[in-house]
Formats: C-alpha cells, structure tokens, sequence
C-alpha cells in the first residue's frame, strides 16, 4: 500500500485531472474547497485548446496530452476521471497500476463486466476507484438516511424515481453520445443513474425489475426513454422514469413510509430546503420538527463527496461509491435493460458473466428497442 500523507502531518495528497472539459470545473471547485488537503499538480487532456484554457482557470499548472506521462512524472495520489465512458476503464486502470486512487465520473462505465475488471485491479488497501455519485451526499441526504434506520419514519412502502430532462438534437451532435459503444446506454445511464444511486442509498438492495424502453424522438442507437417497476428486498415497491424528452426539467425520489411521505424536488442538486417532510395523520407535530434536519445546510456536490473520499485516502480503507456499493445501481441499470429487452422480469443477482447483459448493457439485443410509430421490432 502506498505511504499516502497523513492528516497528522500536514502533508497535502498530490492529485491530477484527466479530461478538461465542461464536468472538470466541478472537480476544480472541490479540490479548491479542500485546498488545505490536496494540491492539483497537472491536467492530461488531448485537446491542446481545452487544455490550455483549464491550466489558465486552474493556476497554470503542467498540462499533459497522456495519461502515461503525466502519472510517470508527476506521481498523483489521486486523479479524477473526466473522460468520456469509453475511456475510463483504460484510464482507471493506469490510475489504479500507477499506484494513485482514482475518482471516476459517472457511469462508471460501460458494463457489468468492465466494472468488475477495475475492482479486479484494486488492491487490498488501496489505490481503489471511486465513482461520482455526489447527489446522495449532503446534510439532507444524511438526514433522511438516519430518520430511515432507526424507523423513525415507520416502514418504507411506495416509491417513485424520476428523472425528467430535456435534450435536443443539438447536445446529441457530440460523436460519442448516443451510442451504446462510446456511451454505454441511454438516460437511465448517463442521467437517471444518479438519482437510481441515491434511491438505492435510501432503500438498499433491489430484488426484481420490470421495464420498457424506447426510442421516441432521437435520431441515436440508445434509448432515450425508459420506465421501470422495482421491487425492493424490503418489500417496498418504486417507479422509475428516465427521460430526455421532458420540457419540464425535474429530479425527483418520493419515499411513502408508514408515518410519513418525504419528496425530494431538484434539478442537479439539492440542499435541505428541497426535501419535504409531509406527516401521517395523528402524527405529533414535535416529532415532525425533528425531521427538518440539522442547522447545517450542506449541498449535495462533488465538494461534499471528495470530504468523504479524502477521509477514505488517509485511512486506507474503501471509500462509499466504489466496489460493491458503487455496483450495485449499474446492476441495476443492466436489469433494466435486460427487462425491457427480454420482456421479462429480472431478479437481483441474475446477471453475471456468460450473460450477454454482464458483457453490454443492452445484451446484443438493442435492435428490439421500441421506437416512436413503430412498436417492439
């Protein structure tokens, strides 16, 4: 295991960026929040514009066009992935063999059996990859998650999942969008995952999936639509809708418990003020002043993701978001597919390696998509 800096002795962990385009900002603005923890030491991008431009905004640091180079000379402890899907096995790997933690954009990437290549690269204390799942952080999150564990809200029921954005033709120009090779899959990939991620958080493991999925109004191989019914372990029932389709952008989880129904409403992030506590009948008003939550207002962010990510680099322990905890929502999404294609319900667990669907997400089988006029072809 690498000696990583402690926090004991003030040394602050060396960390490195690979892809400078719109998502890096993000990284940018964490790192610069945790200034007292990290220094961003280089930038790795193949375009000489877009790089030139990020090492200006990031303080002129050395900016490399591979990521070989840069881990050989610059030696990071950490380095964040913001590539495109296609990529990010490769890169993780070259992170992970070059003794760095790797902190990956979402999806993770492209299938189940690419996701478990990279853990198979990880080694017991670490370097491990994290993934960027940063909308189940946050004080609002934590809230709900410690009133859900001590039953404080009575059982989990009903459930919906919704994330309804818009798109148009424009954003799918981009060569690698849209495509289940460069992409890995449509909205309940590359936009829905985060709020399935956070409903998995709240929830905890799936037990069997229903869906459909369809090609509507895009000119792309993907889907860019796609319903689903999930059965939890608990026993809890949840909707899901992932949409590019929507005029009317939302991203929404409701939680129906026996004492209480809890409504999360936002777009891309959320801070205490859009999670609503609405009580059952007969529930006492002082029990519903304790669910507001804490004073402390934190945002869901990569910021607030990366204190807990940088807790995990010093300990040498796994952070949340990696291994089988970062799985588990890909699994999910694999399921979905499998369901829509297949028309049949899938159970948690079914999908492992010999299932075309461990090795694609849409298991060699995306040309029985639905689309707009057509039907199930």
């Amino acid at each position: 295991m690498p000696d990583f800096p402690s926090a004991a002795n003030g040394k602050r962990l060396r960390v490195a960026l690979v892809g400078t385009g719109g998502i890096a900002g993000h990284h940018l603005t964490a790192y610069r929040a945790h200034a007292d923890q990290v220094e961003l030491v280089a930038a790795v991008d193949v375009d000489r514009a877009r790089l030139a431009e990020f090492r200006a905004e990031a303080g002129g640091i050395p900016g490399y066009h591979a990521v070989a180079e840069m881990l050989g000379e610059q030696r990071p402890d950490l380095v964040s992935i913001c590539t495109p899907p296609s990529l990010h096995v490769e890169q993780v790997l070259a992170v992970l063999a070059g003794g760095a933690w790797a902190w990956c954009e979402k999806p993770p990437c492209r299938s189940l059996a690419e996701y478990d290549t990279i853990t198979a690269a990880e080694r017991d204390g670490g370097p491990y990859a994290a993934f960027v799942f940063q909308q189940r952080s946050g004080s609002g999150v934590a809230q709900l998650a410690k009133l859900l564990a001590s039953g404080e809200l009575g059982r989990p029921l009903v459930a919906h999942c919704q994330t309804t954005w818009f798109r148009d033709a424009a954003y799918y120009a981009v060569p690698w969008r849209g495509s289940w090779e460069t992409e890995g899959g449509g909205p309940a990939m590359g936009h829905g995952i985060h709020q399935l991620d956070l409903l998995l958080h709240l929830l905890g493991d799936w037990a069997e999936v229903r869906a459909m999925a369809g090609r509507l109004v895009h000119d792309v191989r993907t889907e860019d639509v796609s319903t689903a019914l999930i059965r939890f372990r608990s026993g809890a029932l949840a909707t899901a809708v992932n949409s590019v389709l929507s005029p009317d952008e939302v991203s929404r989880i409701r939680l129906d418990c026996a004492h209480a129904t809890v409504e999360l409403t936002h777009l891309y992030g959320h801070r205490n003020e859009n999670w609503v506590y609405t009580p059952a009948p007969g529930v006492a008003a002082e029990r519903v002043r304790h669910w507001r939550g804490p004073a402390e207002d934190v945002a869901s962010s990569h910021t607030a993701q990366l204190t807990g990510l940088l807790a995990a680099i010093r300990a040498g322990t796994r952070p949340a978001c990696g291994g089988a905890d970062g799985r588990r929502v890909l699994e999910l999404i694999a399921a979905l597919y499998k369901a829509a294609f297949t028309g049949l319900p899938v159970t948690a667990g079914e999908i492992g390696p010999g299932d075309p669907f461990h090795e694609a997400m849409h298991g060699g089988m995306a040309d029985r998509i639905t689309v707009a006029g057509e039907g199930a072809r």
